[in-house]
């Protein structure tokens, strides 16, 4: 494997040991105090203004573009309405495409809902925080409370660009200025999570900054009820069983399940906790190493590709860099490794889903509380840890070995629930095997789970046709956007 710095082996160290539980820290969990405005901490979130003096940089980043198809994944597969029923994710879910779509299709997607004006609306101000450096820069105007404490759409005319330079980058330092890197993490929430583990940000060499760093976006997240601001659970690790025992002690809950009642828990992204228990993650292989590698032009200039690309892409500046296996083998392998767990993840979403239904079923015979009070959480559990592998860019690759284990206990758990609801089934005097409803295409799901999604999508488009232009119209005149851009 590549050899990496004695400081960020140290910095590895500390957080691997805080990931398996051995530290803790008071700055996890629910911030104790939110940090207020910072004026004199400057953040130039407008991408378009480094395009002149970064090219390499700004054309590598601007190519995220290039993922232009939209993928609804409750399409390719329905039973996500199911597994998500009740939650606005059982409405519309799409594949993710590259950091150049991130405003674009949190704003399209219909989760967000259609606002009308700047306090209506499904959803908090959060929603925005992992789509673009306008985020950071808000906060340090308006301080967490003044931008947490919000509906999404106070501030949709000022979040304007997708996720870019000021994400990462000091871009109004005078290192940055000389074409440095400069990096940063400005979300004071995100510093809190690091330090909680043991990162220090400042005191991290470069590669550990730089795995830091996406740990901004990519990782799991909840939003607190003070104030709904982005709060990490890594008060205990950020193993599957250490995040759950989390929110089972805090006794948190993201939505109720309209089917089974179950007590639901909404996995994120979990890929810096995946990639830290990984075999790439503990020895020092970093997201940069594999996503960001360092290239050459034809003119020998280098710099680092900012494509966020899939690492066979520049094999030879990424996998190549420490593995004396072909191209081809390696592909072969990861190809594997994504079969094997497809195959094991879709039998769990099955299990999952039969519980569900057959809950509703219990519930309908007359079960009591006590009754199924053990069911449930057999099923939030078992849910969770479907989604935390589910939820997760690349797990296959990243911590393969990691994710098999979580969904086989998703499986235990799983079982557990649908045993004991077959003998409160019985106990009722309702038939088992129960009838369970055809849930094979996205539309069959959506009407068994009431969902009407051609109201919420013409509801949508008003939205889109005459709030989201008055937003573009608002960044362009502020400069966020180019002026000439439509």
């Amino acid at each position: 494997m590549k050899r990496v710095s004695k400081t960020i082996q140290s910095s590895l160290a500390i957080g691997l040991m805080a990931l398996f539980g051995f530290a803790q820290s008071s700055f996890a969990g629910e911030a104790k105090e939110f940090e207020g405005p910072k004026p004199d901490l400057k953040i130039e979130s407008a991408n378009h203004t480094f395009a002149e003096k970064y090219p390499l940089q700004y054309n590598s980043w601007k190519a995220t573009s290039e993922s232009t198809e939209v993928i609804s994944a409750l399409e390719e597969d329905p039973r996500l309405v199911v597994l998500w029923g009740g939650y606005s994710f059982s409405k519309d879910y799409n594949k993710p495409r590259g950091h150049f779509y991130a405003v674009t299709d949190v704003r399209e997607i219909l989760r967000t809902g259609a606002p009308t004006d700047e306090n209506s609306g499904p959803q908090p101000m959060a929603c925005w925080t992992c789509k673009g450096p306008d985020v950071a820069r808000l906060i340090a105007e308006k301080g967490e409370v003044g931008y947490f404490d919000a509906k999404w759409a106070k501030y949709g005319s000022e979040i304007a660009n997708s996720i870019g330079c000021a994400d990462c980058h000091d871009t109004t330092s005078q290192e940055f200025k000389d074409g440095k890197a400069a990096l940063r993490v400005a979300r004071p929430h995100v510093q809190r999570a690091l330090e909680a583990i043991g990162w220090k940000f400042d005191t991290l060499d470069k590669h550990g900054k730089r795995a830091a760093i996406c740990a901004n976006c990519h990782v799991e997240y909840y939003f607190a009820k003070n104030k709904n601001a982005v709060t990490f659970p890594w008060d205990k690790g950020v193993d599957v069983d250490s995040i759950e025992k989390y929110y089972d002690e805090i006794q948190f809950t993201d939505w109720v399940h309209s089917l089974s009642k179950a007590p639901m828990l909404k996995a994120q992204h979990p890929d810096f906790e995946t990639w830290s228990l990984g075999t790439h993650g503990k020895n020092g292989v970093t997201c940069v190493d594999c996503h960001m590698p360092k290239v050459e032009t034809k003119d020998g200039k280098v710099y680092t590709d900012h494509k966020i690309g899939n690492p066979f892409d520049n094999f030879e500046h990424t996998c190549k860099t420490c593995h004396e296996q072909s191209k081809e083998t390696l592909q072969a392998r990861v190809k594997d490794h994504k079969k094997k767990i497809k195959d094991v993840m879709v039998r769990l979403e099955d299990q999952i889903v039969k519980a569900h239904f057959e809950a509703k079923a219990a519930w309908d015979a007359g079960a009591t509380e006590e009754e199924m009070k053990e069911v449930l959480q057999a099923i939030r559990h078992a849910q969770w840890r479907w989604d935390y592998s589910a939820a997760g860019h690349g797990g296959h690759m990243h911590a393969p070995d990691v994710i098999l284990h979580v969904i086989g206990t998703g499986l235990d758990r799983a079982a557990d629930a649908r045993a004991r609801l077959a003998a409160i089934l019985t106990k009722h005097g309702v038939p088992t095997p129960i009838q369970f409803p055809d849930i094979s295409t996205k539309e069959k799901a959506q009407k068994v789970m009431g969902i009407d999604f051609d109201k919420e999508k013409k509801a949508k488009e008003e939205f889109l046709r005459t709030i989201v232009p008055e937003w573009e119209k608002h960044a362009r005149e502020k400069g966020l956007l180019p002026a000439d851009e439509k």
